[in-house]
């Protein structure tokens, strides 16, 4: 292994064995025999370096491999070909609670589980408080963790594993879970492992997240190493792939009938019950989202549809459901709008609906109410 890296892998592929039949009742676990079993290959002939002090970021979609490959490197599992490497104190956080038992409170937990990561109970009386102190806990610290929620238990096992001297430390996407004011302690607190030259591995769909906190992003497709480099430019060019794959899968999806239309409509301007003068032009403005192809706005007053509105960029939006509707969404076209003449309108109280419509079936619409006078 070379001394300037923290883990090195060569080669490497996993496989799964998946059983076409399973029994799905105690006696047909006894008495029967399993069915035919399929290899499922994972990961397939990675070859990768991280380098002592690297900050790097896994990312991919759902199944192509990362969960898997942090747990490679803890060795949780273990490559079916190949080898994964590792060189120094190592730590994860891969799976919410692991480690805990229910029945201990917060505060035997840290003893039980730094002890787990190495240390002597010198050593985790010295950083105990430091532990509880981050971790916000307060008086929840001498409850069981049975009592604790997702985010409380997120809390506790981050702040041991930043806690125990580790050189590598991997976390699985666990950051996804608690209030923004921890998660962004947490990525504080990651920064300042970065720049102490700690080593971190991180899975993550938070991609504007960790294009920030990481030095290095490496991309999984498929089971294979897609893309190695800086984070921007990776996440730039997965994020492009990731918009052909979901459009194609949508495309299958919606002429096999299994995939159902959906999306929003948002009327910026006007709001609900909004006084209008009659002399002044309505400027309609909002936004609408489709994870259908040719979706289309429609404006109507008073049961009246209007022009066709005219489309308007909308950079905001489009980073808001670029992910979530990836493909089927451009930031040019997004937003909407449409100047309505209202000089002819008696006084009074008007309905202004606002539809979005795809393959000939209506997928949101929006009501506002608003008031005319003179």
């Amino acid at each position: 292994m070379l001394e300037e890296n923290a883990i090195e892998i060569r080669g490497m592929s996993k496989s799964f064995k998946v059983h076409k039949d399973k029994p799905k009742t105690l006696k047909e676990m006894i008495t029967r025999r399993r069915g035919e079993a399929v290899e499922n290959e994972v990961l397939k002939n990675i070859s990768l370096d991280i380098k002592k002090g690297e900050t790097v970021v896994l990312i991919g979609t759902n199944g192509a491999g990362k969960s898997t490959l942090l747990k490679l490197m803890t060795k949780i599992l273990y490559p079916t070909s190949g080898t994964v490497t590792t060189d120094g104190k190592l730590t994860s956080l891969l799976e919410l609670g692991a480690g805990f038992h229910p029945d201990f409170t917060g505060r035997e937990n840290i003893y039980f589980n730094a002890a787990v990561f190495g240390m002597t109970r010198k050593e985790i009386e010295s950083r105990i408080d430091q532990i509880i102190e981050f971790s916000e806990l307060g008086s929840f610290i001498d409850e069981p963790v049975r009592t604790y929620s997702s985010g409380m238990y997120m809390r506790l096992a981050f702040s041991i594993a930043i806690n125990v001297d580790a050189d590598i430390l991997l976390i699985d996407e666990i950051l996804a879970v608690g209030d923004q004011h921890f998660q962004n302690k947490c990525f504080e607190k990651l920064e300042e492992l970065r720049d102490s030259n700690t080593t971190v591995v991180i899975v993550s769909h938070s991609l504007e997240s960790v294009k920030h906190l990481c030095t290095r992003a490496v991309w999984l497709y498929k089971g294979h190493l897609q893309l190695d480099g800086a984070p921007a430019y990776v996440i730039s060019e997965y994020l492009k792939q990731s918009a052909i794959d979901n459009k194609e899968k949508a495309k299958e999806l919606h002429s096999s009938g299994t995939m159902k239309t959906s999306g929003q409509i948002f009327s910026d301007h006007p709001r609900s019950f909004s006084d209008l003068s009659k002399k002044k032009t309505l400027e309609c403005r909002g936004w609408s989202v489709c994870n259908g192809e040719d979706s289309v706005v429609e404006i109507w007053l008073d049961g009246k549809k209007l022009d066709k509105p005219f489309s308007i960029p909308r950079e905001d939006v489009f980073e808001i459901y670029k992910e979530e509707y990836a493909g089927m969404i451009e930031p040019e076209t997004i937003g909407w709008g449409l100047d309505v003449d209202l000089s002819n309108l008696e006084e009074g109280e008007h309905v202004l609906e606002t539809v979005l419509r795809c393959d000939d079936q209506t997928v949101d619409r929006k009501k506002v109410r608003i008031n005319v006078h003179d």
